[in-house]
């Protein structure tokens, strides 16, 4: 009835309804799920509005319990996910927001809901374990989610998977009566926070979640502390590596240690002096690009194709690891 009622006393209204219904089965569905979705975004307002980030943490601090369980951290994410999206989507389909603003949003979304996982899995482990501390000083210690690829860029879309890499500041071990070594306290809390993104449940999943930039990739621990991970660039980093870099950006848990981590990597990622070995590794990485494009007859498509997305990325994230050692203006993720 409320929604009967806004659609008669505002015909642009029933238009753009229209306009998205047509144009999007995701907001169809989300709709005959949640019927009340879109009364209740039309009542606040929040179709004409743009978020800020502190939107979303608000939002999730008044819906999520403090000390719930799994089963409704899940269902809350789920249920933010669905209305964001469906808001998103409106706002895109009807010229409301710019292309940055949807990408940003959709970052943002995925930030807050990561950082709410992060910080649920860290006080359930806790409990059992006691909190992780540094075996050099006793300070404690938090995971760092760093974002790599699109996420990193702050350039989600609206089928984004999210890149991750997981690492700790420091080896040690908890400080409970059931103590765990660092290391696995904080493989426990990522395999906790993919599963509560990831997991398809009956209200479906928040963000794909895909873990196999980090070290060794599948083959590879889920979470490394900052001295292993150091070493690995330093000692096994290899040059697609150095161009999955560029965009790496801490997104959640402890960011000021994750800026550290990524300080202490940048000269893997920006090396001072222009490496001609290197400059022929991208050379091959682009011919084998191109023989994949070739093999699977996608010539002509817009993001893998000549002069598509992809291609454009690639000469332009060539030009910041050739360069970027000695112009320090090249190291930006949005580039």
């Amino acid at each position: 009835m409320l929604l009967q009622r806004h659609l008669a006393a505002d015909p642009a209204l029933a238009a753009a309804l229209a306009r998205v219904l047509c144009c999007s089965a995701f907001v169809v569905q989300a709709l005959e799920r949640c019927p009340q979705l879109l009364p209740e975004l039309l009542a606040g307002g929040e179709l004409q509005c743009p978020r800020t980030p502190s939107d979303y943490r608000d939002w999730l601090a008044r819906e999520l319990p403090a000390g719930c369980d799994d089963a409704v951290l899940d269902a809350t994410l789920r249920r933010l996910r669905r209305r964001e999206m469906v808001r998103i989507v409106w706002r895109d389909l009807t010229r409301a927001a710019t292309l940055p603003d949807t990408t940003r949003e959709l970052t943002w979304l995925a930030e807050a809901a990561l950082d709410v996982a992060v910080e649920h899995a860290h006080a359930a482990l806790v409990v059992r374990h006691g909190e992780p501390r540094s075996a050099r000083d006793g300070t404690p210690q938090r995971l760092v989610v760093i974002g790599m690829g699109k996420f990193g860029a702050t350039e989600l879309n609206l089928s984004s998977d999210i890149d991750l890499m997981f690492a700790f500041p420091e080896c040690g071990e908890t400080d409970g009566s059931r103590a765990l070594d660092n290391q696995e306290f904080f493989v426990r809390i990522g395999q906790r926070v993919i599963r509560a993104l990831d997991a398809r449940t009956q209200d479906g999943f928040v963000f794909r979640v895909d873990m196999r930039l980090r070290p060794w990739g599948e083959g590879g621990a889920l979470v490394l502390g900052f001295d292993a991970m150091e070493q690995y660039y330093q000692s096994q980093g290899r040059d697609w590596e150095r161009y999955a870099m560029v965009k790496a950006r801490p997104v959640a848990g402890d960011r000021v240690a994750g800026e550290r981590l990524l300080g202490a990597l940048r000269p893997f990622t920006y090396r001072r002096y222009i490496d001609f070995g290197a400059i022929e590794a991208l050379r091959a990485m682009k011919a084998m690009i191109h023989r994949e494009v070739q093999r699977r007859g996608k010539t002509t498509d817009v993001k893998l194709g000549s002069g598509g997305i992809r291609e454009i990325e690639f000469i332009v994230q060539s030009f910041q690891l050739i360069r970027g050692g000695r112009e320090p203006r090249l190291q930006q993720r949005a580039l």
